[in-house]
Order: structure tokens, then sequence, then C-alpha cells
């Protein structure tokens, strides 16, 4: 891939973060932390890598996603509206109560949407039926599931790994927002999850690790799962929480905590001139 390219996939991760905390401001609430550390990984999935068509959001043959860390709706809205599967004026309607654009991700009313979430641990699930699906109808399409560290906490989630790795569902990329921090402090504090990519690749996974914020690194590792067969693949995308807003990195208070005023300006201000420099 070209440079050019990879400099307007940075440019989109940032405008994502910047949409995401207008939503938040206007909505009075929302998860920034883990929605910042998935910006390029959304970036690199809705811009580049997905073979989806936003004016037929129920096309058979699109690539599916499940955002199963589904409280992630201002990293997912924005992505959808930008890529033009609904207009961004009602990213306004954020957590209203006479709007469909609800904190945890849902599929009935909101175009783009391939499975509700918010129950964390359920959307693995989901996403391997769906691979199943494709398999058994011999379709081409590739199902994408994001995770979130803190929540692979949840024994579903491990299930849904070993019947993926036993089934050799190929058409299957996982990616886990490994951020390493939940709502209450450090995953390896509340409950260390270990060496992961042992874990994984004993379950018969294809195991890649990557920096989450390296849009080149995130497309390589793309590729390499979809070309591979018999193994069902997963990217641990080594992130920051809060990505981009010095006073929210790696903080576990900012999972779902809305900041005041003057800390929206500073958001802002250090946004945009991150924003600025990716220009140059």
């Amino acid at each position: 891939m070209n440079q050019q390219r990879l400099k307007e996939l940075r440019i989109t991760a940032q405008d994502l973060r910047i949409t995401g905390l207008k939503m938040v401001q206007g909505a009075g609430s929302g998860h920034i932390g883990g929605a910042f550390s998935l910006s390029e990984i959304m970036a690199v999935l809705y811009f580049e890598k997905m073979n989806i068509r936003p004016n037929d959001p129920k096309w058979e043959d699109r690539d599916r996603l499940v955002m199963s860390k589904g409280h992630a709706t201002v990293a997912l809205y924005p992505a959808l509206a930008t890529r033009g599967f609904f207009p961004l004026s009602l990213l306004d309607t954020f957590r209203k109560i006479d709007g469909h654009l609800s904190a945890h991700v849902e599929m009935k009313y909101v175009p783009g949407v391939d499975m509700s979430a918010g129950s964390l641990g359920q959307g693995l699930s989901a996403a391997v039926g769906m691979a199943l699906a494709g398999k058994q109808l011999k379709k081409n399409f590739t199902v994408y599931a994001i995770l979130g560290d803190g929540e692979i906490q949840e024994g579903q989630i491990w299930e849904a790994l070993m019947y993926s790795g036993s089934h050799g569902l190929d058409n299957l990329i996982i990616i886990l927002d490994n951020n390493k921090v939940q709502l209450d402090g450090t995953v390896s504090e509340i409950l260390d999850t270990g060496d992961l990519n042992a874990k994984f690749t004993g379950f018969g996974l294809q195991t890649l690790s990557v920096d989450g914020h390296d849009v080149e690194q995130l497309c390589d590792a793309i590729d390499k799962a979809k070309v591979t067969k018999g193994k069902a693949s997963i990217i641990i995308a080594n992130t920051v929480k809060g990505k981009g807003v010095s006073f929210m990195e790696g903080k576990s208070v900012w999972h779902g905590k809305t900041p005041d005023n003057e800390q929206f300006a500073k958001a802002f201000e250090e946004l945009n001139a991150t924003r600025k420099a990716l220009e140059v």
C-alpha cells in the first residue's frame, strides 16, 4: 500500500475520534476510552478492507462485523456514518430518547450494524455462527469480530474460540482491542488473562500481534489472515485506551466518564492538533 493511502487512513482514524467526541459532548455521555483505542481499526476495516455496500446494508455477500464489545458505539457509529450508511447528521441523535443510536450497538434500526451487542461475551458466538453459515452456503464473505480485552474474561468467549479453532473457520477474523485497561482498572490486576498468544494458538487459531494504532501493520495482518486457509485468525491489536487525548490515555476512569467543558476543550485541541500534523 502506498504512503498516500496510509496517510489517508491515519487521517480518517483521527476524524473518527473527533466525530466520536462530538457525539459524547452532544449526548452528555458515552464510552470514550475503548472507542478511541479502536479508531485505526475502524478506519482500516470500513475504509480499506471490508467488502460492503453502504447503499445496500443487507447485501447478502457483504463482509460482516460483530462489535462484541458493544459499548464501543462511539467508534462504530462515526465509521458507519462517514462511510455512508446513514447521514452524519443522525449522529446528533446519539443516546437521545427519540433516536435509534443507542449506547450499545443495535441492528434493528441502525443501517450497517450486523449484530446487536451489549452483554459482553456473546458477540463472538454470533460471529462464529455467521462464519459457519458462510461455509455451509459456500459464500466468500469474511466475518470480523472485535473483542475487548476485559471481555475475554467471559467464559463464552473461550467456548467460541474453541469452536472456531476446531472447525477451521478461515473466513473468521477476530480482532482483540488489547488496550489492557477495563472498567475498574487494568486487566492484569482484575483478572490477568496471561499469555494470550500461547492461549489463542493452543486453541488452533492463527495468532498475529500488531500495533493497533499502526494502519500499515493492521492492513498487513488482515491480508495475511485472509489468505490463510484452514484456520481462523485472531489479531492481537496492542492499543492505548483513550488514545489521542493525553489525560485519558491508559486510565480506566475514562472507560465511560464524560469530560467537563474544560476537558472537552482540551481534548478537541489535542485531537485537532494531531490531525493537522497528519496532513503535513
